[in-house]
């Protein structure tokens, strides 16, 4: 197999996350006082760092991003957190591939504890041998990043290695890192707007994914 080490986006990708972090960032906004920010489009919020949504889709000023951080996180971590769900057809294609012996890792800008908690709600935890994240300093928040810390994690080499996500974020990352890219065409991004990025093939649902890597 041309690929040992899988990496998976988190939202858009291995979850539907849109619900509890629109939730989430409509509270903050809330309680900040801020109004007349148009949450519709996700894809606009969902794949970038949260600091990104602060300051492109709420206009925060950066001296409350530090207050607007505490306030999101209450909202996530009270109820938003559990909205998440998988996707159609995760399950089975993790299953497929343990099967085969790939290496998987969860590869999220979210903060790493976080992501560990929305793999466990939504039923994933058994089938990842890692699963990455930022930290909580914002550090290692883009995928340039995460990439080389989720492999490693995993014990190998970006050379083995292939990103799955559905947004520019991922495709970007993994072009800067050097490894290949599967793009997801199921989630919130829209592959459109990768051109810029190469990609090695579009997954229109999860099952394709295992076609592509196997």
């Amino acid at each position: 197999m041309k690929y040992k080490y899988i990496l998976f986006d988190l939202d858009g990708t291995l979850s539907a996350s849109a619900e509890g972090i629109r939730y989430s960032l409509e509270n903050t906004c809330k309680d900040l006082g801020v109004e007349g920010v148009d949450f519709s489009d996700y894809t606009k919020y969902i794949g970038p760092p949260l600091v990104d949504t602060f300051n492109n889709i709420c206009k925060f000023p950066a001296e409350i991003w530090d207050k607007a951080y505490k306030i999101y996180m209450a909202h996530y971590a009270e109820r938003g957190i559990y909205m998440n769900k998988p996707y159609d057809g995760i399950i089975t294609l993790l299953q497929r591939l343990r099967k085969k012996g790939f290496r998987l890792a969860v590869c999220s800008s979210k903060l790493e504890a976080n992501s560990e908690k929305v793999v466990d709600i939504i039923g994933l935890t058994e089938y990842f041998d890692a699963v990455c994240g930022s930290n909580q300093d914002s550090t290692r928040k883009d995928k340039k990043d995460l990439i080389p810390y989720a492999v490693k994690r995993l014990g190998g080499t970006l050379d083995k290695a292939v990103m799955i996500g559905d947004t520019y974020f991922d495709a970007k990352g993994a072009k800067l890192c050097g490894v290949d890219f599967i793009a997801c065409d199921y989630g919130y991004g829209n592959t459109g707007k990768m051109t810029e990025y190469p990609y090695i093939a579009i997954a229109e649902a999860p099952s394709d994914i295992f076609d592509i890597l196997t």
